[in-house]
């Protein structure tokens, strides 16, 4: 049965984690908006259990909303989550944590909300993305660095010995800091080596890698979460 994923048709954002599993696991979707259009609501899809916001997915009778809920959802279906309980609680929380992560990212643009633009909280995001260069991005850096080094079964994943759907998110943070943030991550990435083998390894991964070089992958943009203003990269 073919998943539906509903979310934006013009950016990465949150519904790129999500596309990032289905591509890699080769699984038969559809991203439903980027085919049709939309008007950022539910309406036409029937159930009641409404997402508050994109994205969300649809399998089946079952419908889906926030980023980490579906990937908790997919892990076990596609092969991108431990077998065991323990094995998946922990990808989620480390997913939970690259959700917040994520959010701290997006404020750094929009520090005082999304009902105003840039320039019209650009000296507050001055304010918010010094705090996120000097000590958010390097505080969840650490965090994911010392997840690889404690890992009992090796360094080369974030949970177990093979992929989960927490490496290709810690994938995309790493790509979208790269875009929103050069300067900063060209100063960091020295100090986390183990999460640059893990980026490299699953820009590798094959059917991640086709992807990657399709025009199925939205191209960073001024318009998603991580953006790529210079002067909040000082």
């Amino acid at each position: 049965m073919t998943h539906k994923l509903y979310y934006w048709p013009g950016i990465q954002g949150r519904g790129e984690f999500v596309r990032l599993a289905l591509e890699d696991a080769g699984a038969d979707y559809a991203d439903v908006w980027r085919a049709k259009g939309t008007d950022g609501s539910m309406r036409g899809v029937d159930t009641d259990t409404p997402s508050f916001a994109p994205p969300y997915l649809r399998d089946g009778d079952i419908v889906v909303g926030q980023t980490s809920a579906i990937l908790l959802y997919l892990g076990g279906r596609l092969g991108l989550a431990p077998e065991d309980e323990k094995g998946r609680l922990w990808t989620h929380q480390i997913q939970l944590t690259i959700a917040d992560f994520v959010n701290e990212a997006h404020d750094t643009h929009h520090p005082l909300g999304p009902g105003l633009y840039y320039e019209d909280q650009k000296e507050e995001a001055l304010r918010r993305a010094q705090e996120f260069r000097d000590a958010r991005m390097p505080k969840f850096l650490d965090w994911f660095e010392d997840i690889l080094a404690r890992n009992p079964a090796g360094d080369g994943h974030l949970v177990g010995d093979s992929a989960t759907y927490a490496d290709l998110s810690l994938f995309q943070i790493v790509e979208g800091l790269r875009y929103a943030f050069p300067k900063r991550m060209d100063q960091l990435m020295h100090r986390y080596p183990k999460i640059a083998a893990l980026h490299e390894a699953v820009g590798k991964r094959p059917r991640l890698k086709a992807y990657l070089a399709s025009n199925r992958r939205i191209s960073f943009n001024e318009d998603g979460i991580f953006r790529h203003y210079p002067e909040l990269d000082a």
